[in-house]
């Protein structure tokens, strides 16, 4: 039941994310579409309480425990970020909003995948505790092994993703080189459009 219900409210991040947005631009009606969208973290407490209430009436901890504690520690983590994001776009896309920014070299790309990083740590160590309470609730009387599993995949996560966001300050990625004539092109460009 546990799986299924982690399964739902994935799901239902996106419809909720995709109604939100619908109804800010496309419906034009702002407010309805801000209120749809703060009702995205319900989907996590519904969660967290579904689990803390399985775990309480005796449930064993398994992994289907471990998966929403991950997914909880990921929602709060990038939840708000994706909806900023896939925002910027919608209102770019459907809205007058200006265009977002595109791909990102050298020092900017390594700062954004350091902040990445660091909502990896958050998400990371929201998981960690979640999963740590719910082995210090069970107490010793059942097998919390799952729950530690799933804590070393937490950390896995964790410093794999540092080694990833590491590659960018060792290796900064450097913007494509321009197309020969392109620069010709652009600096007409201004002078056509007065």
């Amino acid at each position: 039941m546990l799986v299924t219900l982690v399964i739902v409210c994935e799901a239902g991040f996106w419809v909720l994310l995709a109604l939100g947005l619908g109804l800010r631009y496309l419906a034009r009606k702002p407010r309805l579409g801000a209120a749809v969208l703060c009702c995205e973290p319900l989907l996590e407490l519904t969660l967290l309480a579904v689990s803390v209430a399985d775990l309480k009436n005796g449930g064993e901890p398994g992994w289907a425990h471990g998966l929403a504690a991950l997914y909880i520690g990921y929602t709060v983590g990038y939840g708000h970020y994706t909806v900023k994001w896939l925002d910027r776009h919608a209102a770019h896309r459907f809205g007058t909003g200006p265009k977002p920014p595109g791909t990102l070299y050298g020092r900017a790309r390594t700062v954004h995948e350091g902040k990445l990083w660091l909502r990896t740590l958050a998400g990371a160590a929201v998981a960690l505790a979640l999963l740590q309470a719910a082995i210090g609730y069970v107490g010793g009387a059942a097998d919390t092994s799952a729950l530690q599993s799933w804590q070393a995949v937490a950390l896995r996560i964790l410093v794999i993703h540092g080694l990833i966001a590491a590659t960018y300050a060792i290796w900064p990625r450097k913007a494509p080189a321009a197309a020969p004539g392109a620069s010709a092109a652009a600096d007409r460009e201004p002078a056509e459009r007065s």
